[in-house]
């Protein structure tokens, strides 16, 4: 299984697992165990660790996919995802991450019949929101992210993979900070029919913003991804009771040969005049 809640993980030299429970062992691969619980940037006696509480409720726990931009052994955007991963967990969600190493490219494979793309589907089929973080490569998103997202259909199986849900976005930067790609991935979560928060997080020279073991270090830029996940979590929880509402469009119901009946219709009943 290549994605699952951040409670453990391994790595082997090209992709990276994500399981829950105890770790698999690996001959070819070092071991990791990172506690998601354990999160050393953060300030405990500053935050909510039910930010959404009064909101809604949170059983079901919110379902968060997230998608990071890079292949590299050492991707800071993974790593920014990793952080977000933990501290969605901390909030009380659940978290999938998607390893996009065996993706192809869009239109490469006929009819889309891929392993990797089906499960890229069926995750966003089952989030509720999802975040999406990507370096920034000649002042735009990477192609590994855009290709993500182009995986990800308006309808799929008679079902909307991405409408409705809520979307939070992240930019990691080899430079200064800029906001290129942050306002690259709105325009295409307003695409997608998403609900985008309105905080965001640009992380400049990511590079120096982590610490050997992948973990990043206290900043300001780390306190923002607290802000942009507490945010994420308080709006799907918000939504949530809503979210069929919110989307329910007059050109597709009409599309779909759908009228509108009301109540007292659906009840057989004839409206008194």
């Amino acid at each position: 299984m290549r994605v699952a809640s951040l409670r453990s993980w391994y790595r082997s030299p090209r992709k990276r697992v994500f399981q829950v429970g105890s770790v698999k062992s690996c001959a070819s691969a070092p071991v990791f165990e990172p506690d998601p619980a354990h999160l050393p940037a953060l300030k405990p006696e500053y935050v909510h660790q039910r930010p959404a509480l009064g909101l809604g409720p949170m059983n079901p726990p919110p379902r968060v996919l997230l998608l990071y931009g890079s292949l590299r052994e050492r991707s800071f955007s993974r790593l920014a995802v990793e952080e977000a991963a933990r501290l969605l967990q901390f909030f009380g969600c659940e978290t999938r991450i998607f390893d996009p190493s065996d993706l192809p490219l869009p239109d490469q494979v006929s009819g889309d019949d891929h392993p990797a793309v089906h499960e890229l589907r069926e995750h966003s089929l089952w989030s509720e929101a999802q975040v999406w973080c990507s370096p920034e490569r000649h002042g735009t998103i990477t192609g590994i992210m855009k290709a993500q997202i182009d995986h990800l259909p308006l309808a799929y199986k008679g079902l909307r993979p991405t409408q409705g849900r809520t979307l939070a976005v992240m930019q990691v930067n080899a430079g200064s900070q800029s906001f290129n790609t942050v306002n690259t991935l709105r325009v295409l979560g307003r695409w997608m029919r998403m609900f985008t928060i309105p905080n965001q997080s640009s992380v400049a020279k990511a590079y120096e913003e982590f610490d050997e073991a992948g973990r990043m270090k206290p900043s300001a830029y780390y306190d923002r991804i607290v802000d942009v996940m507490e945010e994420l979590v308080r709006l799907t929880v918000l939504l949530r009771p809503h979210a069929e509402q919110l989307v329910d469009r007059y050109s597709e119901r009409v599309e779909r040969d759908l009228p509108v009946v009301t109540p007292v219709e659906a009840a057989g009943l004839a409206a008194k005049s």
